[in-house]
C-alpha cells in the first residue's frame, strides 16, 4: 500500500498540472475560434492516436518493464509540453500545434495508463481492488476542483505560459516518485507470452480472450456504449456552458470544482462502505445515477441548478469506476491484463472519438442553428430549452443524458451481464481450490 500511495502522490501531482493545462486551452481554443467543432477536435485528436496504440500497448505492458513505461509515457508528455510552451512563447502557436501535440501525448499517455492500472493487482489482494481502484477516482476528481480552480484563477494572471510551467514541474514530480519505488512484476510464462514471431497474435489476444467469455463480452459491449453516451455530452459540455453564460470560465470552473467534490465523496463512500457487495450493482446504478444528474443538468438554465446536478451526477462515478476496474481486475490473470484492459481500452477510445467526431458538427451546424429564435425545432423544444445560444447543445446533452440512463437499466435485462460475477470465475480460482 505504501508503495502505490507514492506512485498515486506522483500521478495525482501530475493530473492536476495537466488538469489545468487542458482547462486553459479550452479557453484558449473558444476565444480563438468560437466554434464546438474545434473544442471536439481538440478531444478527438487526443484519442485517434490511442485507438490505433492501444492493442499494441498492451502487448508492450505485458513483455516490459511496467515501472520504466510509467518514467517514458510521463517523460515525453513533460517533452511536448515543454515544445508547446516554447512555440507559445514565441507566438508561433497555431490550432494545428495543439492538435499534433496531445495526439503525441495520447499515444504514450496510453502506454503509461496501462502500465500504471495493470500494476495494481500486482501489488494489493484483490480484497482491496475496490478501494484503490476509487483513490485512482480520487486523483481524478481532487484533479477536477483545483485544476480548473487555480487556472480560472492563473489565466488571467500568468497567461498560458505560467500554466504550461506548473504542468512541466508536475510531470517532473511524477517521474521522480516512480523511479524511487519499486514496482513488482507478473511472471511471465510461455503459456501467455509468445514469441516476438507471433507480435500479431498478441495483439489479437485480448480480443479473443473476451469474445469466447461472454460475460467478459457484455462488460465490453456495456463500456462502448456507456462511454459513447457520456462523451457525447461531455464533448459539448464546455461550449454549452459558455455559450449560456457569456463565456464566463468562473462558472465553467465551479461547475468542474463541483463534479470534483462530488467524485471525492462518492471515493469516501467507497472507502467508508466498501461498496456494493454484487459489484455489477455499483456499475449499472451507477450508469443510472450519472443519467439523472446529467438530465436535470441539461434541462436547467442556471447555475444554481447546474452546480447540485453535477455534484449528484459526479459522486455516482466513483462507485461506477471503481467496481467496473474490480470486476476486471479480479476475473483476467495479471499476466495477461495489459492485453486484455487495451482491448478494453481501444473499445472505449473508439466510443469516444466517434462521440467527438459526430457531436461538434451536430452542434454547430443541425441543433444550434435550429434552436435559434426562428429555428425549426423551437416550436416543438424551445419552451424547454430556450432558444438562442447554447440552446441546441443543451438538446444534445439531454438527450445524450437520456441515454446514459436507459444503458443503466437495460444492464439488468441480460443474465450474461447481470451475473457475471458469478458466471465468469475469479482468475485465481483454481489456486485457491488447489490450497
Amino acid at each position: 500500500m505504501r508503495i502505490f500511495i507514492i506512485i498515486w502522490l506522483g500521478q495525482t501531482v501530475s493530473i492536476i498540472g495537466s488538469g489545468m493545462t487542458g482547462f486553459a486551452f479550452t479557453i484558449w481554443i473558444w476565444e480563438l475560434t468560437h466554434q464546438v467543432t474545434a473544442i471536439a477536435l481538440f478531444g478527438l485528436f487526443a484519442q485517434l492516436p490511442q485507438v490505433l496504440i492501444a492493442p499494441i500497448a498492451g502487448f508492450i505492458v505485458d513483455r516490459w518493464n511496467r515501472k520504466y513505461l510509467m518514467i517514458v509515457g510521463d517523460t515525453v508528455s513533460g517533452v511536448v509540453a515543454i515544445a508547446v510552451l516554447l512555440l507559445y512563447s514565441t507566438t508561433h502557436l497555431q490550432l494545428w500545434h495543439l492538435y499534433l501535440a496531445v495526439a503525441i501525448q495520447g499515444i504514450f499517455e496510453v502506454i503509461q495508463e496501462l502500465a500504471y492500472s495493470t500494476s495494481i493487482s500486482t501489488m494489493m489482494p484483490k480484497q482491496h481492488y475496490s478501494r484503490v481502484s476509487s483513490l485512482r477516482f480520487l486523483a481524478d476528481y481532487g484533479s477536477s476542483i483545483i485544476a480548473p480552480t487555480l487556472a480560472g484563477i492563473l489565466y488571467s494572471v500568468i497567461g498560458l505560459v505560467g500554466i504550461l510551467i506548473i504542468d512541466i514541474v508536475s510531470f517532473v514530480f511524477a517521474v521522480t516518485t516512480v523511479l524511487g519505488v519499486h514496482i513488482p512484476q507478473p511472471s511471465m510464462t510461455t503459456v501467455n507470452i509468445q514469441s516476438f514471431t507471433n507480435w500479431k497474435q498478441e495483439i489479437y489476444f485480448g480480443w479473443h480472450y473476451i469474445a469466447v467469455r461472454p460475460s467478459l463480452l457484455a462488460m465490453l459491449v456495456l463500456a462502448f456504449v456507456f462511454t459513447f453516451a457520456y462523451d457525447f455530452g461531455l464533448s459539448i459540455h464546455s461550449p454549452m456552458v459558455l455559450a449560456l453564460t457569456g463565456n464566463d470560465a468562473k462558472v465553467l470552473g465551479t461547475l468542474a470544482s463541483a463534479a470534483g467534490i462530488g467524485g471525492i465523496v462518492g471515493v469516501l463512500l467507497i472507502n467508508t462502505w466498501g461498496g456494493f457487495k454484487r459489484r455489477i450493482d455499483g456499475v449499472l446504478l451507477g450508469m443510472i445515477g450519472v443519467g439523472l444528474g446529467k438530465i436535470i443538468f441539461g434541462l436547467a438554465k442556471t447555475p444554481l441548478i447546474w452546480i447540485p446536478a453535477q455534484f449528484c451526477s459526479s459522486l455516482n462515478f466513483p462507485i461506477l469506476g471503481s467496481s467496473c476496474d474490480a470486476i476486471w481486475l479480479t476475473k483476467v490473470n495479471p499476466q495477461i491484463q495489459g492485453r486484455v484492459f487495451a482491448t478494453l481500452k481501444v473499445v472505449t477510445l473508439i466510443a469516444s472519438t466517434v462521440a467527438y467526431l459526430i457531436a461538434g458538427p451536430l452542434a454547430d451546424y443541425i441543433f444550434e442553428p435550429a434552436m435559434m429564435p426562428d429555428g425549426s425545432l423551437v416550436p416543438i423544444l424551445g419552451w424547454i430549452f430556450g432558444t438562442g445560444k447554447g440552446s441546441g447543445m443543451a438538446v444534445l446533452y439531454f438527450i445524450s443524458s437520456l441515454g446514459m440512463l436507459l444503458i443503466g437499466l437495460s444492464g439488468y435485462a441480460f443474465r450474461t451481464l447481470r451475473d457475471v460475477e458469478t458466471i465468469l470465475p475469479d482468475y485465481d480460482a483454481n489456486t485457491a481450490l488447489r490450497k
